[in-house]
C-alpha cells in the first residue's frame, strides 16, 4: 500500500451544547451531542521512504507546521517509531470543503481522518481507544471523530458515549465572518452554569429540539453580524441553531426535500436582501451520518 486518496474528513454539528462549569486549569466543562454530516474535506495520503512530513497543499492562514494534519502525522509517528523504530514519512494533499472557524470540526476532522488513515498506511496497529487519547492532545472535539459514531459527549468533550440520532437533513448557513473559539468562550457573560444532565433525559424527546447552545448568546454578542442572521432567519420562519462556537448556524429537517425547499426559499430571499447577503456567504444542504466513513479503517 503505497497511497490512500479520497480519504474522507466530515464535518460534525453540536445538536445542543452546554457548559456546565470550568476547571481549575481554565477548560470548560461542557455536555453535547455530535453528529457528522456528508459535507467534507478530502484527505490524500502518499507515502515517503524519507521519514518527512509534508503538506502539498497551500492553505491560506495555516502555516504548515501550525497545521493540524500535519501535527497529528508527526504525533503519530514519533509514537510509531518509539514502538517498533519505524519512521516512515507522508506527503498530504488537502481539498477543503469545510469553512474555517464555522464550528463544523473542520480542523479536528482533518486531525482525526490523518490519524486513522496513517494508522492503517503506516500499518501502526493502534487501537481506537489510543488513536482517541493521541487526538486529546491534539483538540478536544478530534477524539469524537476517532470514536466514530454520533455521541453524547462530557467533561472537556472527550468522554463519548454512543448516541444514535435520528435520520436527518441539515441546512447550514455559513456566515461571511469566522469565530474564534477561544475568543467566545473567553466572554465574561458565557453562561457556564447549565445544569448537568444524563442521557436518559432526554430518551423520547426530540434531539433536534432539546436544549440549547450555550456559546450562541456570548458569540451573538461579540459579533454583531450574528446576531443579525438569528434575527433575519426567524422573520422567515426558520429556528436555526448555531454549531460549536460558530459561526455556522443549522436547521434540521426530516426530509432532504424540505431542507432542499428552505435552502430554495432562504436562496431567494437573500437575492433580494443586499444587507442579508452580505451576512451569509453560502447555504449548504446537508445530510447527517451516524457513522463515519473510516469507522471500519480501525
Amino acid at each position: 500500500m503505497k497511497s490512500l486518496l479520497d480519504v474522507p474528513a466530515p464535518a460534525k454539528l453540536n445538536l445542543f451544547l452546554h457548559v456546565n462549569g470550568r476547571r481549575a486549569d481554565g477548560y470548560h466543562l461542557l455536555q453535547t451531542v455530535f453528529t457528522f454530516v456528508d459535507l467534507a474535506d478530502r484527505l490524500h495520503f502518499t507515502l515517503r521512504d524519507d521519514g518527512q512530513i509534508v503538506r502539498a497543499t497551500d492553505i491560506p492562514g495555516v502555516p504548515h507546521d501550525e497545521d493540524l494534519i500535519v501535527r497529528a502525522a508527526r504525533l503519530l509517528q514519533q509514537h510509531a517509531a518509539a514502538q517498533s523504530g519505524a519512521a516512515a514519512g507522508v506527503t498530504i494533499a488537502v481539498e477543503k470543503q469545510i469553512p474555517a472557524g464555522g464550528g463544523l470540526g473542520g480542523g479536528s476532522s482533518d486531525a482525526a481522518s490523518t490519524l486513522i488513515a496513517l494508522n492503517r498506511l503506516w500499518g501502526c496497529g493502534f487501537s481506537r481507544e489510543a488513536l482517541q487519547a493521541l487526538g486529546l492532545t491534539l483538540g478536544a472535539d478530534v477524539p469524537v471523530f476517532v470514536f466514530g459514531e454520533s455521541a453524547f459527549a462530557q467533561g472537556v468533550g472527550e468522554a463519548l458515549s454512543a448516541c444514535p440520532v435520528p435520520q436527518a437533513s441539515y441546512v447550514v448557513f455559513v456566515p461571511a465572518i469566522s469565530v474564534a473559539t477561544a475568543t467566545v468562550f473567553a466572554y465574561p457573560d458565557l453562561t457556564r452554569d447549565t445544569k448537568s444532565f444524563i442521557m436518559h433525559d432526554f430518551a423520547g424527546h426530540d434531539i433536534h429540539q432539546f436544549g440549547r447552545n450555550d456559546l450562541q448568546a456570548a458569540a451573538c454578542a461579540l459579533f454583531k453580524p450574528l446576531s443579525l442572521i438569528v434575527g433575519w432567519l426567524e422573520s422567515l420562519g426558520i429556528q436555526a441553531r448555531m454549531t460549536g462556537s460558530g459561526a455556522c448556524f443549522f436547521a434540521s429537517f426530516d426530509t432532504a426535500d424540505q431542507a432542499q425547499a428552505c435552502r430554495q426559499r432562504v436562496e431567494s430571499a437573500l437575492a433580494s436582501h443586499p444587507e442579508a447577503s452580505q451576512w451569509i456567504k453560502q447555504v449548504v444542504v446537508c445530510q447527517g451520518i451516524n457513522r463515519h466513513p473510516l469507522y471500519n479503517w480501525i
